[in-house]
């Protein structure tokens, strides 16, 4: 079965190559290959691969700089979703398209379900959202896939960069009133492998009768203050980190940024869980894996230096 993935070199994608077995056929494109926003490149990629699934984790995620950059965040997280879904229309195949905990506003005091209704409170949710209504509308079969506070070894992301203040700052201030669930980007991947595997091999069936949404993240619940303390604490543990810096809890208030969070953006995985057969891990112990496999990276690339 052949497969096609946007959006390589993103955290994502590379996580998505990493697990997806070698009865699939992956063919992944980065966005100087394929761009998204343009219809043309979209119809051109899709009508070459010829794939039986697209897997779109392109996507415009800066979410402060979305505040200042609204054209293009709609172009790319919602033109470019609608582009796709014509395009895997007029040729036949799935699409699976990963949205985001952002396009609720959290006022909730417990999880969000996948039929609460969405109300995003900053630009970049409000173009994910847009993003999922333009697939579902145009494709009958479309899975979306809403995940939160992703993280991985490649690329920008929260443990990354907590890493580096680590080695370098004597105290940290990290939000304590914004909760929400650390997602490892390979876990992410592998519920995606597990959804795609639905598809019969070979077959030009859909994924699913209807648009179905589906939410996913790691299991569990944490503030940033509680991740950023996860990670000091493992870090330490694995020789990543030579000391355990200081790290204290703040109000959001303290620490204003352009775009506005939500405050509490926890996704309900009983549905999914229940319907799909594929259960969540705890964030914590995702963390674990994550740092073994980083750590291990690091000592291969000083190895090659």
């Amino acid at each position: 079965m052949k497969v096609l993935i946007t959006g390589k070199g993103g955290q994502l994608a590379t996580e998505l190559i990493k697990v997806f077995p070698n009865k699939f056929d992956v063919v992944a494109l980065s966005s100087h290959e394929l761009d998204i926003v343009d219809a043309e490149s979209v119809e051109r990629s899709i009508a070459a691969v010829k794939p039986a699934i697209v897997i779109n984790a392109a996507a415009y995620t800066a979410v402060d700089k979305a505040e200042d950059n609204q054209q293009r965040a709609f172009d790319v997280n919602y033109l470019g979703c609608e582009n796709l879904a014509h395009a895997c229309k007029a040729a036949g195949c799935s699409l699976i398209h990963v949205s985001t905990d952002f396009v609720f506003d959290g006022k909730k005091a417990t999880p969000y379900f996948v039929d609460d209704v969405p109300n995003p409170i900053n630009v970049y949710g409000a173009s994910k959202l847009r993003g999922e209504r333009g697939i579902t509308n145009v494709l009958e079969d479309a899975v979306v896939i809403r995940t939160a506070w992703v993280y991985s070894g490649t690329g920008n992301n929260f443990v990354k960069t907590m890493l580096s203040l680590m080695q370098n700052k004597p105290e940290l201030s990290v939000i304590c009133d914004q909760i929400g669930t650390p997602t490892w980007a390979n876990g992410l991947a592998q519920f995606i492998l597990h959804i795609a595997s639905k598809y019969g091999e070979g077959e030009r069936q859909s994924l699913v009768p209807k648009p179905v949404t589906y939410h996913w993240t790691d299991a569990g619940v944490a503030s940033w203050y509680d991740f950023a303390v996860a990670i000091r604490d493992l870090g330490i543990e694995k020789g990543i980190l030579k000391q355990a810096i200081p790290i204290n809890p703040i109000p959001a208030s303290q620490y204003p940024l352009p775009a506005e969070r939500p405050s509490f953006s926890v996704l309900d995985k009983t549905e999914t869980e229940g319907s799909t057969g594929f259960k969540t891990t705890h964030w914590r112990h995702q963390l674990d894996k994550m740092l073994d496999e980083y750590t291990e990276d690091s000592k291969l690339s000083e190895g090659k230096t």
